[in-house]
């Protein structure tokens, strides 16, 4: 679609008056309920700063306004000792059946490394309006193929009884601040169970150290997927793909780079979402989005 990004600024601060919001709103991820209207769902962060997963409603045909934003979240961090004791996040939304899959982030601190991160699966029965997890066990854990960090999953059924999953994948740590991750390939039958052999779909070019949260989309014309990659700082990024598993990225310049305000520091994990010949992009600025969410459209 021809046309020009446009910053709109931060639409949705950090409400200091919710005891799980005392900070951020990070890594939002879509739900459509009907019409123009969807449950945008991040993580805001407590004052232990653990991440919580709650929503806003936002009408796609005004996304600067928020018409409702939950009072408590939807899903906490996990009890002590299990992969998400210290946070969650969310990665990716999708309705089976009459249930909705909640694909997640589960944090805890490192012993020799600055933190472990692994996905897990948490299932609503009440229209997202809470969640109970699958399992707790991430459903991407360590493997023989994936010794490292295995998170932010993003789901898509592919059209033939199956499920791909394209996640973020650790290949190793330089240091122990400073992990390095591309975006991998698993696949499911279930949805629930996962096959993992290494496979890459987006791999490092020029300077980058990590590539983050895949937000892909899938129509008559095959994949697209929106990441975030770091060299310096985050940039938005974007590949193709016509069966969902040989990815091309694709050329020229991010579609926005950081500026003075609340993305100055770097741009990071983009949503975009099409209404109205428009399309809409909610992403996170400085800090991972300690400040809120920001909003860039395209006409």
């Amino acid at each position: 679609m021809a046309g020009t990004w446009t910053k709109k600024g931060l639409v949705l601060k950090p409400d200091a008056s919710l005891s799980w919001m005392k900070s951020h709103a990070m890594l939002p991820a879509p739900l459509h309920m009907e019409g123009s209207l969807y449950r945008i769902y991040f993580g805001g962060r407590n004052d232990k700063n653990q991440s919580h997963i709650g929503y806003a409603v936002i009408d796609m045909a005004r996304p600067e306004k928020i018409l409702e934003l939950s009072k408590n979240p939807v899903l906490a961090p996990g009890r002590l000792g299990t992969f998400d004791d210290n946070g969650v996040l969310p990665s990716c939304l999708i309705r089976h059946g009459n249930e909705i899959y909640m694909y997640y982030i589960g944090f805890k601190p490192g012993g020799t490394t600055r933190m472990d991160l692994f996905g897990g699966l948490a299932i609503s029965n009440d229209g997202g309006e809470s969640f109970v997890r699958w399992s707790e066990a991430p459903i991407i854990e360590r493997s023989r193929a994936n010794p490292f960090i295995n998170t932010a999953p993003w789901i898509v059924e592919d059209g033939k009884g199956g499920w791909l999953m394209y996640y973020v994948a650790g290949v190793e740590w330089i240091h122990p601040d400073l992990p390095r991750y591309n975006i991998q390939i698993a696949t499911s039958i279930d949805g629930k169970n996962w096959n993992r052999n290494g496979r890459v779909a987006i791999d490092f070019a020029d300077d980058e150290n990590a590539l983050a949260r895949p937000y892909v989309t899938k129509n008559e014309n095959g994949f697209h997927m929106w990441f975030s990659s770091k060299g310096e700082y985050y940039l938005p990024r974007q590949a193709t793909s016509k069966d969902g598993l040989n990815w091309t990225r694709m050329n020229g310049d991010p579609v926005l780079i950081p500026s003075e305000g609340p993305d100055e520091e770097m741009i990071c994990y983009p949503m975009i979402l099409k209404h109205a010949g428009k399309e809409i992009m909610y992403y996170n600025g400085n800090a991972y989005g300690k400040d809120g969410l920001c909003l860039a459209v395209k006409e």
